[in-house]
């Protein structure tokens, strides 16, 4: 991977009954880490991590940024210390052990399925030189949780995609939202992105159950409530129709995940959301807030 390159696997998954949701990112060359960027980004493979987030009652979040010597891949393997990402027979397997962060300092264990109705072969760049990808894996499946922790097992709707890239995010993008939503017959993705040459990136992809994907028209951009951080987000609503947060996932400064209900085509979905303001990312002074919750552990031995 070049200087300054990353690559993260993305997953995301949220209980039947709406109340409990789950997010799994591996990173090589962090972009969200504070370590990877006072580095210089010289050593994208010194600066890895299986980031776990929990939502719900007693949710946590962990995300250690560790070194080189914590890295193994093989072609159907990502192993990051203690957690791995692993193909097994058509399934995502996710095993994690992990300590997890302020304000809940425990051990997060345990283990996560997730299987794809299928796998698709679509690839998009999100720069017009390429210099970005988005690879949604498996937009449509299903997600089974089992954690050591009072009520933390769980089956529901699932998601697995990749994006990777040769730059910083903030070197090309100044704002992104992106969603992906379960439909009656397999689930859309949205990818709106503000770019820092003034283009812009609007994409809607319809995927059906067998993993083939058409490009739509999409509905309008609909603005959500701001964060509390006052962050700014939409997401794509049938006209006359309003999105709104129904569960709070990950709120920070220049980031926000949730699930956001919504209507497309006539159809009320429910599904994950995310905004990002590179901006807010670029300012010095959130490295420091950040790495409060992201410790660096160098070392590691297998």
């Amino acid at each position: 991977m070049p200087a300054g390159g990353y690559a993260w696997w993305y997953v995301d998954g949220v209980s039947d009954d709406g109340t409990r949701a789950v997010s799994v990112i591996g990173f090589i060359g962090s972009v969200f880490s504070p370590w990877y960027a006072w580095s210089g980004r010289g050593e994208p493979n010194n600066h890895c991590c299986i980031n776990v987030a929990t939502y719900g009652r007693g949710g946590r979040f962990a995300m250690t940024d560790r070194g080189s010597s914590a890295l193994r891949q093989s072609e159907d393997c990502l192993q990051v210390g203690p957690s791995s990402m692993r193909w097994d027979n058509g399934a995502l397997i996710i095993d994690i052990n992990e300590v997890s962060s302020l304000p809940l300092i425990s051990r997060m264990r345990g283990q996560i399925r997730l299987l794809p109705s299928a796998v698709t072969s679509v690839e998009m760049p999100l720069t017009l030189d390429g210099a970005h990808v988005w690879r949604p894996f498996a937009p449509t499946a299903r997600i089974s949780v089992d954690l050591e922790a009072k009520g933390w097992q769980f089956e529901g709707h699932g998601y697995f995609d990749s994006n990777f890239g040769t730059r910083r995010l903030e070197d090309d993008f100044t704002t992104w939202n992106w969603a992906r939503y379960p439909t009656a017959t397999g689930s859309t993705c949205f990818y709106d992105a503000n770019r820092c040459d003034g283009s812009v990136l609007d994409a809607a992809i319809n995927f059906d159950e067998d993993g083939n994907a058409l490009a739509v028209s999409g509905p309008p951009k609909t603005p959500i409530k701001r964060t509390l951080w006052a962050l700014r987000r939409d997401t794509r609503a049938d006209v006359g129709t309003t999105p709104k947060q129904v569960k709070a996932m990950l709120d920070a400064p220049f980031y926000s995940r949730s699930v956001v209900q919504t209507t497309i085509d006539g159809e009320r979905v429910e599904g994950v959301h995310e905004a990002l303001n590179l901006n807010r990312y670029g300012s010095n002074l959130i490295k420091p807030m950040l790495a409060v919750r992201v410790p660096r552990r160098k070392n590691w031995t297998f």
